[in-house]
């Protein structure tokens, strides 16, 4: 047993190098790979390459070559690739109106993330003119996908009137569905937006029940800010007014229970 186990553990240090090797042999023939179908004009591996410069990945990092290779992906319509190029403005020179024709191309094709963007570019103006209503188009396609930002945004769009007729059901409407997906933040968000009435009709009661809601799922002294919101505005509540929002925020979490 003595004799053989020297032996066993000095083989082990050479077992390793060699499946070091063989990895590295095949992460390179996967690097060829790819290439090769890229340069054969396959837009999946186009996009692939792209990444692959862009991180560093069996190659030397480089952006402009992610960029090339991303570019050619999305001029053959690879969604994922267009919305990189929106994006990123990795190893290209910054141009609004270029990112704003890869988000429109990403957009069109059902890419949440590139329908939200393209939203807030109409709603900053950059690269396009300012455009309230063509931004609320763009965010209510991403909100009905589930994307929880632009689901705030229309809910603070219908509360202003901004872009979309005031309504205030549709502001409560859309404001509820980000708070089913248990963002803590938007929840708080919520209740600054009651409390101080900015964008929202003041509603003190409103705003205790929001950031009970964010209290409820917040943990460790980071999240101590939830609490303390809620009890500062549950003191300017009266007993009936607390013990309703209170009721409010139970029966919430009876119907949401946590997963």
């Amino acid at each position: 047993m003595s004799s053989t186990s020297p032996r066993f553990l000095k083989a082990i240090p050479l077992i390793f190098v060699l499946l070091t090797a063989l990895v590295c042999s095949a992460f390179a023939e996967d690097i060829q790979t790819l290439i090769k179908k890229a340069k054969d004009g396959d837009p999946e591996a186009q996009f692939y390459l792209g990444r692959r410069y862009y991180k560093g990945q069996g190659v030397p990092q480089d952006n402009v070559e992610g960029a090339k290779w991303s570019r050619k992906a999305a001029e053959q319509g690879h969604a994922d690739a267009q919305l990189v190029l929106g994006l990123t403005g990795l190893g290209v020179p910054q141009d609004y109106a270029e990112a704003v024709k890869w988000l429109r191309k990403a957009a069109e094709q059902g890419r949440t993330f590139a329908q939200y963007n393209l939203g807030i570019m109409y709603d900053k103006g950059q690269g396009v003119p300012q455009d309230s209503v063509e931004a609320m188009k763009w965010y209510r396609k991403a909100a009905e996908q589930g994307h929880a930002s632009a689901q705030y945004n229309l809910g603070i769009a219908y509360g202003k009137g901004q872009g979309v007729p005031q309504d205030r059901a549709e502001e409560m409407k859309w404001f509820k569905k980000v708070a089913e997906q248990a963002i803590v933040e938007s929840r708080y968000n919520l209740g600054v937006a009651y409390y101080k009435g900015k964008g929202l009709s003041q509603d003190y009661l409103q705003s205790y029940f929001w950031f009970s809601l964010a209290a409820s799922r917040s943990y460790g002294e980071d999240f101590k800010k939830y609490p303390d919101a809620r009890d500062l505005v549950a003191s300017m509540l009266t007993p009936e007014q607390l013990m309703k929002a209170q009721q409010m925020t139970r029966e919430w979490e009876a119907e949401h229970p946590r997963e």
